[in-house]
């Protein structure tokens, strides 16, 4: 595809159809995530293809105990929002209800993972809380849904399987130090899959020199 068209009509996509995803089509994608830029050129990251059937499972099942408590918690901050922010919101979350009901059919989930210990994480004594290590491990979470997107896959970056990292660690024999950064369900779309997006314009997100100050 032309890199606009996919990244304007990459959507999380979260029904996704059982059907195996060809070796060589899933090895494009993985590819295309090594290839973005990390600090140093360390690429400090590492991804577990799950495709097998009972991790898939254990997976699903913490998977669907979190999404259960955020939707709670997000229905009851959407009462008494407007009518079309209430709709919007509420397809993203039955989409992400199948995700949760179907997540052991899921063809193949990428856990991504790093370590701490190679990477320059410069904004780590600031008060406030850290960000910076992600610019070396979201790069190539980013290549790998614009690959999936330019494969006719659908896939969407979740990260509701870290706040289990301990169990997801023990499940896939991820060792010390490595950590996890989300969790990528990808396969075929169930339905249309990707599409125009809605997002701010750039009036709202962008300023020149001075914060607040119009492009």
């Amino acid at each position: 595809m032309e890199i606009y068209d996919a990244m304007k009509t990459l959507r999380a996509v979260r029904r996704l159809r059982p059907d195996p995803i060809p070796d060589d089509v899933l090895r494009r994608v993985l590819e295309a995530a090594t290839w973005a830029p990390t600090g140093g050129n360390v690429q400090p990251w590492r991804i577990v293809v799950v495709r097998d059937g009972e991790k898939k499972a254990r997976l699903g099942s913490i998977y669907a105990e979190h999404w259960a408590a955020y939707t709670k918690i997000h229905r009851k901050m959407l009462e008494g929002a407007p009518e079309e922010v209430r709709e919007s919101n509420e397809r993203m979350i039955r989409a992400g209800d199948y995700l949760a009901e179907h997540f052991t059919d899921t063809p193949a989930v990428l856990i991504q993972c790093f370590n701490p210990k190679i990477m320059a994480i410069t904004d780590a004594n600031l008060d406030r809380i850290s960000v910076v290590g992600g610019a070396s491990i979201y790069p190539a979470v980013q290549n790998l849904l614009l690959a999936c997107r330019n494969e006719g896959l659908g896939c969407v970056l979740t990260t509701l399987l870290c706040t289990a990292e301990p169990e997801v660690r023990e499940l896939l024999g991820i060792p010390e130090p490595w950590c996890t950064a989300a969790a990528i369900p990808i396969g075929y779309p169930v339905l249309g899959g990707h599409g125009p997006i809605s997002r701010r314009p750039i009036e709202k997100m962008v300023f020149a020199d001075t914060w607040g100050a119009a492009l």
